[in-house]
Order: C-alpha cells, then structure tokens, then sequence
C-alpha cells in the first residue's frame, strides 16, 4: 500500500475481485484455471515486438530460440483471448508495462499453483522474469508468497519427497556419503512419494502409516472424502498438534505440543532470512516440543538422537548443509541472515542470481509451459465454477483464528460469494441458506451477494468445520508435483428451503 502511494504501477490477475485487485491500476479477471496462456500471450507480446531483453537473455539464459519459437508458433493472442477471456488490448498493455519497466517484480499465491497446469504457469512466470532481464537487481524478481509461516524452512529442511536437507540431491554419492556418515544410517534409494501419492498409496493398501506435525490435513486437504477414506485405511496416524484437529479424528495417537511462543528454535521465511524464535512462556505441565517428542520416540525405535537443545539440531544442520554453514546462533541475534551464509565471516545473501544461475554453465534455461485444462470445466448441470481461497479475517483451517472473538465478529460463518446477476436468476437474498453442490458432496452455507465474483462463478474459503467446503473440491491434481486443483471445480446451487 506504501509502494502504490509513492506511484508503483500494480496490476493483479485475480477471478476475483480482491482488496488488492480493487486498488490496482489494473485488474484481469482472467477465467480459472488459465494462468498458462495469459503468461505466454504476455511474452508473445514481448517476443513479438522485440521488448525482450537481448543483452541478458545472450548472457545469462539458454534454450531461447526453442522458446520464442514455440510462443510464437502456440499462443497467438487470438488463442489467448478465447482461453482466457481477456481483451488482447490489456494483454499488450500489461506485456508492454512490464517489457519496458526498468524494475519488476511478479509475485504468485496459491492462485497460481493450485491448479492441473499450477508447476507450468510458475515456469511461464519465471520466463517471463528472464525474458525482461527482471531478475538478479533489487526490485526485480519472480517469487512465490508463501502461504503459511516456515513453508520456506521446512522446504530447507528436506521436507519434499526428492531432495534432502538444503536441496541436496538424494542420488548424488558425496552428498550420500556426507548424510550417511553424519547420521550413522543408509539413506533411502529412491524418492518418497508426494502427500496426494500417500493417500492414492493408502488406499491400495500399500502405505500403511502416516506422521502428521501441525497440518489439518482432514479439513485443508483437496477431495476431502478420498482423503477421509485415506486415513481411515491407516494403520497407524500420529498427529501433533495445539488444538485438537480435524484429522486428530481420525488419529491412533495424538500429541498436545508446544505453540511458538512456548519453545525455542528458528524460522526462515519467504526471503530465505533465518531469524531465531524465543521461548516467552513455559507450555502446560507435562506438554512437550515436538523435537522433544520426535526425538524421544526415535530412540525408542532403537536410534539414538543425542540432542539437548535445539542449538544442538542446528548445528547438525549446518555440518549437513552448506547453505547453512555460516549461521551460528549467535550472528541470527539481530535481524537474521538470508542463506546461502558459507562461511562465518559471509554477510548473508539477500539478492539471489547476481553472478548467474545453479545450473550447469550457470544460465537459466527457458521453460516452454504447456498447459492442461482443468479436470472440470461447467455443464448443463454443474453451470458454477467454484473457486476456494482464503479471506482476510481467518488463516488457514481457522484452528488458532476461530478462537480470536474480535475476528469472529468480523467473519463468523462461511459465506457463498455469488454474483448479483446469478443470484437474481435463482432468486436468492442475501443471507440465504444455499446447497452447493459437486460431484464429490454438497453443503449448506449463507448466501453473499457481491460483484467481487463475476457471473458463473462462485467464491468459498475452507476456514470453517461446518460446512467442510474442501470436500467439494476437484479430483484434479497438478501434473508435475501433485498439487490438488482447489481453484476449479463445476459446481450448481440450489436455494435451501
């Protein structure tokens, strides 16, 4: 809000329309679900009338002439117009803009991922970054906001099924030899299998136990009634958590934990910056943290975790990790320190690609971002598309924010966003008891009528127990890295008498 009084030119791409897509200079209410062919046709432009920039893309990129050719061959803006349903004039004034800025950023939200396509539209943003040069430079970049607080640090720590701590890669031998040595045990050949892979492998009877730490899987996750059947086939669920979750339901063994403020550690947020957490209060008698609870059950499976403090785990992590290797306790006192930190002497690295690219050779390689219709698209039965998200008074499964009564006031049940020209059509009233329904379920919600959404679509957030809105949600998965499709589903309403 500060950037935009002082004369930053904003443009958000949005379904709906947002509190910060009403203060934009300009707002695309692109379809659901087309964020792959707005992002091409934009470079289209770029291509096309030469806006690119030649100096950067010789210098620091590859695969170019493979690119240029397959957007200019593939989305021509006569295709990008029919898909996305916006006018081919703001896409060449948004291409335009964003070619001929001397810095840029572009910043991306769930919006983004959480579609079949989501891991091809983050590749066809981040050539359009390369294509401008708009990266390297402060005020300049393409990033994902992170949706929950330390997805960045359990990223770091290995938290994805094909890399260990650090993005090290599993099949690299020294890296193998390095973990294998440190931690006195053989590590796994091949990857692990991603959280939709769990449930699919659950459900044929060949995952059999599954460890959740502060995640409401049961209530957050997509296609809520085959998650549901997942769990129930377990034969053993362990769930951490400070409030009891939906998914402790379903749990064999439930640990109370510690909240933030009731142990010590770090946290590491969207801009890589690691920043230390201190301990303010003591937790309830008898509750442990849950390295505490880790550690003690690892033992007794027969391996011996040594740690004392939390101290102890990080300076494992910087032997393991040389992104790591410079942080000490002692220089996170301040502000914290953005990896890569090599050394003790290095002041952290808060611009990352300056001096090129991790890959062979150092340059980036242009993407060429297919993309995939949704898994559903509206029909005679199911007219809506219904679009999940998030809204400003509640985070997350509500577990921590339902509990807070001033925000209760502000958002105390779920609400239906339907435009006034479908509500007219249906004869429904604000406040009205309404039944969405899917393929997958139905439930029962409050009627909001607002031109936030456009007509044929319709807007819920998944904050609230009742209605469970996720067990409305598409089948759909992203084809690359599994990402359920939150954001399209055909959907039809009907007045509840």
């Amino acid at each position: 809000m500060r950037a935009l009084e002082r004369g930053l030119k904003l443009v958000v791409v949005d379904p709906r329309k947002t509190e910060l897509a009403a203060r934009a200079d300009i707002w695309l209410p692109l379809r659901p679900g087309t964020n792959v062919p707005l992002a091409n046709g934009i470079a289209h432009v770029i291509i096309r009338e030469g806006l690119y920039n030649r100096e950067f893309i010789e210098q620091h990129t590859e695969n170019f002439e493979a690119y240029a050719q397959y957007i200019l061959a593939e989305w021509p803006l006569e295709r990008v117009e029919r898909i996305t349903g916006i006018r081919r004039e703001y896409i060449e004034q948004i291409a335009r803009l964003y070619a001929r800025a001397e810095r840029a950023l572009i910043f991306w939200g769930l919006g983004v991922t959480e579609h079949r396509s989501g891991s091809n539209a983050v590749m066809a943003l981040a050539d359009l970054a390369l294509l401008c040069g708009h990266i390297g430079r402060p005020g300049t970049g393409a990033m994902p906001l992170r949706g929950q607080n330390n997805v960045q640090g359990a990223c770091d720590m290995g938290g994805l099924p094909y890399v260990l701590p650090g993005y090290q890669k599993l099949d690299d031998p020294l890296t193998r030899k390095k973990f294998e040595e440190i931690w006195g045990r053989p590590l796994p050949e091949a990857p692990g299998l991603t959280e939709t892979m769990m449930y699919q492998e659950a459900l044929a009877g060949r995952f059999k136990a599954l460890y959740v730490v502060g995640y409401d899987v049961a209530m957050t996750h997509g296609n809520l009634n085959k998650v549901h059947r997942a769990l129930e086939e377990l034969e053993l669920l362990v769930v951490h958590d400070i409030f009891w979750p939906k998914t402790a339901d379903f749990a064999h063994v439930v640990f109370p934990v510690a909240c933030l403020f009731e142990k010590d550690g770090t946290t590491d947020n969207g801009e890589r910056r690691v920043q230390r957490i201190r301990k303010l209060v003591d937790p309830p008698e008898g509750v442990l943290t849950d390295w505490q609870i880790i550690a003690e059950i690892s033992k007794r499976l027969g391996y011996e975790m040594s740690y004392q403090t939390v101290e102890d785990i990080f300076e494992e992590m910087r032997r393991l990790m040389p992104t790591f290797q410079g942080l000490t306790y002692a220089r996170l006192e301040e502000k914290g320190l953005c990896w890569p930190v090599p050394d003790e002497n290095h002041a952290g690295t808060e611009l990352m690609f300056t001096d090129g690219f991790p890959r062979p050779g150092g340059k980036a390689s242009f993407a060429l971002p297919k993309y995939w219709v949704p898994e559903e698209e509206p029909t005679y039965d199911y007219p809506f598309v219904l679009i999940t998200g998030r809204r400003l008074y509640h985070y997350n499964c509500g577990s921590m924010t339902r509990r807070v009564p001033g925000l209760m006031e502000w958002l105390p049940e779920e609400l239906v966003e339907i435009n006034p020209k479908d509500a007219r059509k249906l004869k429904i009233r604000e406040r009205d008891k309404i039944k969405v329904i899917t393929r997958r379920g139905e439930v029962i919600a409050r009627a909001h009528i607002t031109n936030r959404v456009n007509p044929g679509t319709i807007f819920m957030d998944f904050h609230f127990l009742e209605p469970l809105t996720n067990l409305l949600t598409s089948p759909g998965i992203d084809v690359k890295v599994h990402t359920p499709e939150y954001k399209v589903a055909a959907a039809r309403i009907e007045l509840v008498d």
